[in-house]
């Protein structure tokens, strides 16, 4: 049980990766938050992990709003006495290719992707440094190798990987690592809303032929959350079936 008497905040969990990331915490010791803007569906992960057995809570969190991060720190802290893991997995997409990318599309992806991760780690920092311990996990994306039609997205994730190596930095004084997840195509809601004709065509470019599982991800944000990754920070490892080697 490497989570046990561990508390982590999860954002995004109310599907995908996210959910997955929650559960997998959990059923190796971890109190998890299941923070999302989808309050309904962190309840339901929550509920899950509580009906398994373990220890979980919900709170509804627009990461890109900083009293909302706050909230979703307090929580774990009055719910289950602290917080020792942080993995920021809340990310939206909205593609377009960049002639034609409006400025609205841009600002709400940033706002998540990069502005919603700092304002997590910030909140969370202040906890974790207080105690001389943590662990934090970001996602970042294989589109940071470049995407037709996903500049915002890219660009976004790509300030991930900066803002990882960083706070990496800031936070080593006090025993928090940072490190990032780069995930390639996953078989989740967001990828699925892509085009059969598309989507064949990606899962037809990765060298393992096929897409990664959520609970696949899961396991190395876990992993990087967990003390088996003590020595380990500033770091981005790509979860994507081989798609970056050859990019």
């Amino acid at each position: 049980m490497r989570f046990k008497d561990r508390v982590a905040v999860v954002t995004g969990a109310g599907s995908g990766i996210g959910a997955a990331t929650a559960r997998r915490l959990a059923s190796e010791g971890a109190a998890v938050v299941c923070a999302d803007w989808n309050e309904e569906g962190a309840a339901k992960v929550a509920a899950e992990i509580e009906a398994a057995g373990g220890r979980a809570a919900a709170v509804k969190c627009d990461v890109s709003r900083k009293a909302d991060c706050d909230a979703a720190v307090k929580k774990a802290v009055d719910a289950f006495g602290g917080l020792h893991v942080l993995v920021n997995n809340a990310g939206i997409t909205r593609d377009g290719f960049a002639k034609k990318l409006g400025e609205d599309k841009w600002d709400q992806v940033l706002a998540v992707n990069l502005k919603g991760t700092f304002l997590m780690c910030q909140s969370a920092m202040l906890v974790m440094m207080e105690r001389n311990y943590g662990r934090i996990v970001n996602t970042a994306s294989v589109a940071v190798l470049g995407n037709p039609g996903q500049a915002n997205y890219a660009a976004s994730k790509a300030g991930v990987i900066g803002l990882t190596r960083t706070l990496a930095l800031e936070l080593s004084r006090n025993q928090v690592t940072v490190n990032c997840v780069a995930p390639g195509a996953t078989d989740t809601a967001m990828f699925n809303g892509v085009p059969d004709d598309i989507k064949a065509k990606i899962v037809g470019s990765i060298p393992l032929k096929r897409m990664a599982k959520p609970e696949e991800v899961a396991a190395l944000h876990a992993f990087l959350a967990s003390d088996d990754a003590a020595y380990i920070t500033g770091q981005v490892v790509f979860c994507d079936g081989g798609s970056s080697v050859g990019a």
